[in-house]
């Protein structure tokens, strides 16, 4: 009797073990799988969380050069301004395209997340919206610059136009102030000359003077190289070296005048010039 006893103990304890130990591996089976799940959730947790963050940096970055690219739009545009701005906006425009890629990934990420995205799926929608309106600042920048560098360019035609008029009237101007200065010279340059008679017939200068023929200056083709030419501005007097001398050649009265130097010979004075060359810019002066 107390072995039938001690063996029914054993069965009861046997049975007992036995279903504690199948309950002991669900639980413990369900406590894996749970925890598979939080460290699931976690790592998505971490993925998400590690995207909003880069896309959140890239964006704080997009709104320093922003920053920058509306000081630069409102100062002076050079040409490596402008190109820097170009630079600047080309590498916007990759971020927001390489953020999108980021969010459209994390999208479908959430799509098919166990985990509760309602807070998540607010900030991809707010990031979205911000990379939205950085792009619309973009292209509006982007339209500015482009108007900026046509107005530019007209004003640059217009400047190169109004150089090109600006040459053209220095090189008129040019050519009429050579003009009046050939003028103005032509004008004051005369001729003078001086020998005895027969020097100056034999230079053509003097023709004439037979028996019944007065003498005559400068009616025919006379040596011009003979005469030495002066600006009569600069021309006063004439050192004749002799003590006799007379004008072959017509000027007024009153206009010059012979001076005996101390040595006995004879000086031409012009005294009034503009009148003295009136009626002509050759002088012919006869020394005897």
């Amino acid at each position: 009797m107390k072995k039938v006893l001690i063996y029914c103990f054993l069965l009861l304890t046997l049975a007992a073990c036995t279903q504690f130990s199948a309950e002991y591996k669900r639980t413990k089976l369900e406590n894996d799988s749970l925890k598979l799940q939080i460290l699931k959730s976690e790592a998505e947790v971490n993925d998400i969380l590690s995207i909003l963050n880069a896309v959140e940096e890239d964006i704080q970055s997009i709104r320093l050069t922003e920053e920058i690219l509306t000081i630069q739009q409102d100062s002076e545009l050079s040409e490596s301004r402008r190109e820097n701005l170009k630079n600047n906006m080309n590498l916007i425009n990759q971020t927001l395209q390489k953020n999108r890629l980021k969010l459209n990934d994390l999208q479908e990420k959430l799509n098919v997340s166990s985990i509760n995205v309602s807070t998540f799926q607010k900030t991809v929608e707010r990031l979205t919206k911000d990379m939205n309106e950085k792009s619309d600042l973009v292209v509006l920048l982007r339209n500015e610059l482009d108007n900026k560098e046509t107005h530019i360019e007209a004003l640059t035609t217009e400047i190169e136009v109004l150089h090109a008029g600006v040459k053209e009237l220095e090189e008129t101007n040019q050519t009429h102030v050579d003009r009046i200065y050939e003028q103005e010279e032509e004008m004051n340059t005369v001729h003078y000359c001086f020998g005895t008679r027969k020097e100056l017939k034999e230079q053509n200068i003097l023709t004439g003077g037979g028996l019944f023929t007065n003498t005559k200056a400068l009616q025919s083709s006379f040596n011009r190289d003979y005469f030495i030419t002066v600006d009569k501005r600069a021309l006063s007097s004439i050192p004749l070296y002799t003590s006799k001398a007379v004008l072959k050649t017509n000027h007024p009265d009153g206009s010059y005048q012979f001076v005996k130097q101390s040595d006995g010979n004879l000086t031409l004075e012009i005294i009034y010039p503009t009148v003295f060359w009136s009626l002509g810019n050759y002088l012919v002066i006869e020394v005897r």
